[in-house]
């Protein structure tokens, strides 16, 4: 072994035990920790793959409480869990959650393997590798958000973490740091440790246990790492909503498949390429009128301005075939995108 390939396992060697150290001490309490129950785990980890964990707490736990166990979920409709799911975005995780709790269910069981769970829908490397160790003791490296940050700025890693050279490397090198036992607990580690310790904003090097052997610190790159290739497009969209009242009931539609809220139900919608004050022929009807406007909704790839009219009538207006009428109260029971739900209490 040359020196320098010594050196390294010795760093990195130091560096795992010193993050385990760290955990025993800092360590977030969470109840999916407290199980090795794969389905449990599994649903946090969904919840959580865009969401922080002290809004998705009280997802997981109405979750459970709805649906114990995978049997139950795969029970469900989809617009039920939709539904259940209301608030968090990237509804396809909630569609693709609902499908794999059926596969679960096809299988006999929870598959027990890296390559079985990655088969689920929805379940890539980081999540295979996330309940493979804490459900099953699997020796598999999670690599998320914080991994990338943690790592980057330790060992001074600037290859981008958004290109194929830098997914690869920065998974190779969370699979040399994996101990020899543990490895739930580490992957669990290294986790708090990017989301407590070392934070995007304002990390808490001065009191880090492994600045000593930082080089983001002592190369004063903290703020620069990890790097970042900016390829995100953002797209502006305008929507013209409207809300028919007729006699206690109201107009709701499905939006199809390839675009956004995908399964969310929505009242009657026109959509302009650029934002302006047209309002289709709505507000030449008699009882049309505004209720909210300019009201702005960011999602990550998109920006969205919306309006928001009211139109009160006696008689139901034609509307296209996919549309249904529902009383206005029964609305909660349908899956409706958070947009959609903010502006309806302008109401």
């Amino acid at each position: 072994m040359t020196k320098k390939a010594h050196k390294m396992t010795q760093t990195t060697t130091d560096f795992s035990l010193t993050l385990m150290r760290w955990f025993r001490e800092n360590g977030r309490e969470l109840p999916w920790r407290e199980t090795r129950d794969p389905y449990a785990i599994w649903l946090s980890e969904i919840i959580l793959q865009q969401t922080q964990v002290k809004q998705g707490w009280a997802y997981w736990e109405r979750f459970m409480q709805r649906w114990p166990t995978v049997e139950a979920l795969a029970n469900a409709t989809e617009d039920e869990v939709l539904r259940e799911w209301q608030g968090l975005g990237y509804y396809s995780r909630a569609r693709n959650l609902h499908f794999a709790a059926r596969q679960i269910v096809a299988m006999g069981g929870f598959p027990q393997t890296l390559e079985g769970i990655k088969s689920l829908k929805g379940v890539g490397d980081y999540t295979a590798a996330a309940i493979g160790s804490f459900a099953f003791g699997l020796p598999a490296a999670v690599v998320d958000g914080n991994v990338y940050r943690v790592l980057s700025r330790h060992f001074g890693i600037e290859t981008p973490i958004n290109t194929t050279e830098g997914k690869k490397e920065f998974q190779a090198l969370a699979e040399s740091l994996l101990p020899s036992s543990d490895y739930g607990a580490y992957n669990q580690a290294i986790m708090d440790f990017g989301a407590i310790q070392c934070t995007p904003q304002s990390p808490k090097c001065m009191v880090c246990p492994l600045q000593e052997s930082c080089v983001a610190l002592r190369s004063g790159k903290v703020d620069a790492l990890p790097v970042k290739q900016k390829t995100l497009k953002v797209k502006s969209r305008h929507l013209i909503y409207l809300y028919v009242r007729c006699q206690g009931m109201t107009a709701i539609h499905r939006r199809g498949e390839g675009d956004i809220w995908q399964g969310l139900y929505e009242p009657l919608l026109v959509e302009t390429g650029v934002r302006s004050q047209e309002t289709g022929d709505w507000s030449q009807e008699t009882g049309v009128r505004l209720i909210a406007k300019g009201v702005k909704h960011v999602l990550t790839h998109q920006v969205i301005t919306a309006d928001f009219y009211l139109w009160e009538t006696d008689e139901r207006p034609t509307l296209p075939d996919d549309y249904i009428w529902i009383k206005e109260e029964d609305i909660d029971n349908y899956g409706i995108p958070r947009l959609v739900d903010k502006l309806l209490s302008f109401l």
